[in-house]
């Protein structure tokens, strides 16, 4: 059984720009966040739960565009192994997106919060332990860093925000990359400004963060954003 990432050297991984050291970079990062949200309440919670959303889904955008094709494309296994991060990502999405609507004050929003620490703590043992083993294996030093490089670019202009009906492959997750991550990106600043600004301020916040969630609702529905390659990585199709 190949090591897993989490337990190999720099040098090991393919050198500081490599995609397995940014994915690792991010997994420690989370591993923080998650730590920070199980800790806090209330508007600080929801201010924790915001940087942790803009880490989890850029990140896993980047993974759907640029490693699991390179995966598929190189590894044996890897459509089998791929399809079942994807089902991962797939659930994580649908949960945030329940949790979006729970108040502080529905006792089954502990539980569902849980359940998403859960879960995306097993999708980074899954991802570490056995898939990315594998692109370390099926690629070079350089192959590595040019898909960091690659990684990175898509990381940093993705969706921020849970989008359970929008495909996990292309074409549709790439069609729904610029105008969700435009939509996503103006509610997160709307967030913050409605928890942080005075009351004046904070309603036309929330109630412009609300249109553009309409918003984006409508726009994951339209159907190519719907239609990925692989028919079980779209929604209603598990």
């Amino acid at each position: 059984m190949a090591t897993s990432i989490a337990h190999q050297t720099l040098s090991e991984l393919g050198g500081a720009g490599s995609v397995l050291v940014r994915q690792r970079r991010d997994h420690i990062e989370l591993d923080h966040l998650i730590h920070r949200v199980e800790r806090a309440e209330g508007t600080e919670q929801d201010e924790t739960l915001t940087e942790l959303c803009r880490l989890v889904f850029p990140h896993a955008f980047a993974e759907e565009a640029v490693l699991w094709p390179l995966i598929r494309k190189r590894v044996p296994e890897g459509e089998q192994l791929t399809l079942q991060i994807e089902q991962e990502h797939q659930q994580i999405n649908e949960l945030f997106t329940e949790l979006e609507k729970k108040p502080h004050s529905d006792p089954s929003r502990t539980e569902l919060l849980q359940s998403i620490i859960t879960l995306l703590r097993e999708d980074v043992r899954d991802e570490e332990d056995e898939l990315l083993p594998l692109i370390r294996t099926a690629m070079s030093d350089a192959e590595l860093v040019r898909a960091g490089r690659m990684w990175e670019a898509v990381r940093r202009m993705a969706p921020t925000r849970p989008h359970p009906v929008v495909a996990r492959r292309p074409p549709g997750n790439a069609l729904a990359a610029l105008p969700l991550t435009v939509l996503d990106r103006s509610r997160d600043n709307l967030d913050r400004a409605s928890r942080r600004g005075p009351r004046p301020l904070s309603l036309p916040a929330t109630a412009a963060s609300r249109v553009l969630a309409t918003v984006a609702g409508w726009v994951e529905h339209v159907p190519p954003l719907t239609r990925g390659e692989d028919p079980s990585t779209r929604s209603g199709e598990r």
